[in-house]
């Protein structure tokens, strides 16, 4: 039986999240005394604030007839039956996070003593630390779960699209359920599915065992299914976006050739590869993801710029580069350093369920990681690595999966550049 309570859970409120519930365009940072509201509310809130988290696994979930049932509880939405079926969930962790009331109260006063600024800026933070909370939630359920052979989907709230905020009610009791010990924190739910305090959330997390129907979680994110116009808060465009460079399945070929072709140049390079990704995929990536630089001694320095989504918590973007230099070709191209970082100022891989359990073991574990590091860069042809395209990289399949990506688009690449040369075979001054 999973149970998670934290009464002091450590609060890490990113800036950015900050700024965009107070409205801010994306990588704006407020200066003067927009910046100075900010930080007293940050700071009024860490020295005063009660911020807290409960969840508990129910599992007698049934879905039967677009209803689906949580023990004695049923709910209607066809939204939410629809996302719990697709992805074959069979249990869920329900969750209630606070940011206490302190927050609120204090907000209250300002507003009351003619202080609308500083009331605002204290509101927003409020929000963000509730957005936190949840994602933090998310994040320590992920990481049982994984545990135990299941994937964690998106979470979902009474209020959001499709799914009727009186049902905060129903939650709430199911939160509750036969409990002797008070929940972590004050919280009521009122007649109308209003919380108080308001800086409150009521969630509801999948689990399945089907991780193949899971693997297009980013396609749940609730932005993209919520039709409310002008919102200022939101994180995704209503229709979903193109699929990302982690959606490979509809891209891909005939699958990796058994064993390299014939068509060898001097590099060692295969000019008749058969990819895993299909040659649309692989020209694309070469020409916007893909830097490549010829060093003066004929080696080859590369430059990989992967972006995609968390599996969960709201699927916030992430960028990552990935550095890999070659020797020359009469090395044939033998990968000679490799590596792999978040992009500078990336926030996203923060809200990954591995980074939010254990942040130090997953960054450890991505400067470790150098596949077929001393290896002729043909070798990716014939490497059995795990398939699995998920957005994230809290596990060493996922991890393995995307280096697999970054070395056959430079392969792809430098056999373009070759099939250019008059003779088909690469030169030192090669462009």
């Amino acid at each position: 039986m999973f149970e998670l309570t934290d009464t002091s859970p450590n609060l890490d409120v990113q800036e950015s999240e900050y700024f965009r519930l107070l409205g801010y365009p994306p990588r704006h940072v407020p200066e003067g005394r927009a910046r100075e509201l900010a930080d007293r509310a940050r700071l009024w809130y860490t020295a005063n604030g009660r911020p807290w988290i409960f969840a508990r696994l129910i599992e007698g979930l049934e879905l039967e007839s677009g209803r689906l049932r949580l023990h004695e509880a049923e709910f209607s939405s066809k939204q939410l039956y629809a996302r719990l079926a697709a992805a074959g969930t069979h249990a869920a962790v329900i969750a209630a996070v606070s940011a206490g009331p302190e927050c609120e109260a204090e907000a209250r006063r300002h507003w009351q003593a003619g202080e609308p600024d500083e009331y605002f800026f204290l509101e927003m933070y409020g929000s963000a630390v509730v957005e936190y909370l949840v994602t933090a939630a998310g994040g320590r359920i992920c990481a049982w779960a994984e545990s135990r052979a299941m994937t964690v989907l998106p979470h979902y709230s009474p209020g959001y699209s499709g799914w009727d905020i009186a049902d905060q009610i129903k939650l709430w009791h199911l939160i509750r359920g036969d409990r002797t010990r008070p929940l972590p924190g004050d919280l009521e739910v009122m007649s109308t599915g209003m919380l108080r305090p308001k800086k409150s959330l009521l969630a509801l997390f999948g689990l399945t065992r089907q991780i193949e129907k899971a693997r297009s979680l980013r396609n749940l994110v609730p932005c993209e299914t919520c039709f409310l116009p002008g919102c200022q808060y939101r994180r995704a465009p209503y229709k979903h976006s193109p699929p990302q460079i982690e959606d490979v399945h509809r891209l891909q070929g005939g699958g990796r050739a058994e064993s390299p072709t014939q068509a060898m140049t001097l590099s060692g390079l295969d000019h008749q590869a058969k990819y895993s990704t299909n040659a649309r995929a692989l020209q694309k990536w070469s020409q916007e993801r893909l830097r490549l630089d010829r060093l003066p001694d004929g080696a080859v320095a590369a430059r990989f710029h992967y972006e995609g989504t968390t599996c969960v918590n709201l699927g916030r973007p992430l960028e990552f580069y990935y550095h890999v230099k070659l020797a020359p070709p009469s090395g044939q191209y033998r990968i000679v350093e490799a590596s792999c970082a978040p992009v500078p100022g990336d926030t996203g891989h923060q809200s990954m369920c591995e980074y939010l359990n254990n942040a130090k073991s997953l960054m450890d574990n991505l400067a470790i990681e150098k596949p077929l590091l001393g290896r002729p860069l043909n070798d990716v042809l014939t490497w059995d690595r795990p398939v699995s395209p998920s957005g994230c990289y809290c596990d060493r399949d996922k991890r393995l999966h995307k280096w697999g990506l970054v070395l056959e688009v430079i392969h792809y690449a430098l056999v373009q550049q070759e099939k250019k040369l008059p003779d088909g075979q690469p030169t030192s001054n090669l462009e």
